[in-house]
This record gives structure tokens, sequence and C-alpha cells, in this order.
């Protein structure tokens, strides 16, 4: 599911009319948006602070909800296409009880176009989110994956450069 900058700007539109927080339960934040509705957002200043950060929390929930990156939607049309999500480029096998945690890791960049983050490893279940992210940092230290941001929601990726896409190099840029 993507979830709209549009619609979110039009929920918090209504706390124009005194109705705040609506845009906070269209992403998801259930407990803010309670929160937002009781005290007509933090009497005013969370709804002038969330102008502002909806970009970010629309982008946030929907990466939270899709694998892979997500496309910055602020870019014009003209200047900079924005590439389609793509299925994997490879066929990936299933992981059995007997791989190993760096084959799984291996696998989900190659499906990723190069990219991970230690909550894909998990999603598996076959390995605990510390256990991957130890993995992935033993990994840069040995100089097999390197650390970047990605340059629309500011999320920390493990990037295997010899796996990495064109499309998804566009999307991260050097942590350093």
């Amino acid at each position: 599911m993507s979830y709209s900058r549009g619609t979110a700007y039009l929920l918090w539109a209504l706390c124009l009319f005194g109705v705040s927080g609506i845009h906070r339960f269209y992403l998801g934040r259930i407990g803010t948006g309670i929160l937002w509705l009781c005290t007509w957002g933090l009497f005013g200043i969370g709804n002038i602070i969330d102008l502002f950060t909806i970009p970010g929390m629309v982008d946030a929930e929907t990466e939270r909800r899709l694998p892979g990156p997500v496309p910055n939607r602020l870019a014009p049309a003209a200047s900079t296409p924005v590439p389609p999500r793509q299925a994997p480029i490879a066929p990936v096998k299933p992981a059995t009880a007997t791989d190993p945690i760096e084959t799984v890791i291996l696998r989900a960049a190659r499906t990723h176009g190069g990219m991970v983050t230690p909550t894909q490893i998990a999603v598996g279940g076959e390995y605990g989110l510390d256990e991957s992210k130890a993995c992935l940092d033993d990994l840069v230290a040995r100089g097999h994956a390197e650390l970047r941001v990605r340059k629309n929601g500011g999320g920390i990726v493990y990037v295997f450069p010899d796996l990495l896409t064109p499309e998804a190099e566009e999307t991260v840029e050097p942590l350093f």
C-alpha cells in the first residue's frame, strides 16, 4: 500500500476547521492521532510542525509497508524519471533451515537491488534483528558491504556494490 502526500495534506487541512490529527490516523499513527484530536494538535504547535513533516511521515509509512526503496516524489517529472518498483532481479531460492545468515543476506540484497536492512533479513523469521545487524556490520567491517543513506528518507541501508543496480544506486548516497 502506498500513501499519498496529497491525501495526508488534505486530512491535515481539517485542523483549520477544528478537527486535528486525522492525517495521523491515515498514516497509522493512532496514538498521536488521538492526542492531536483531543488537544487540537498540541494546541496548534503540532499541526504547524506536521505541515513540514508530512512528506517524511508519508515516505516512512510507505517504506515500512513496502519492501525496497521509496521513489522520490518531490523530483520534477521532466528532470529525473523515477524508476518504477521492480520485481526481483533474479529468482530467489526460498531460505531453508540450513542456510547460513550470509546466504540469506545476499539473497535479500539481490532481491532488493543490492541494498538490504536488518529488518528485511529478520522478516524471514530464521534470524533475529540483532543477529542480522551484527552479521551486516561484520560484512561492512570485512569490506563486502557499505553503509549508505537513502536520499528520500534518510534511512541507513547496507549496500553490496557487486549487486547494486543502477536504479537502486540513484536512491542512496555515501554515509560520510
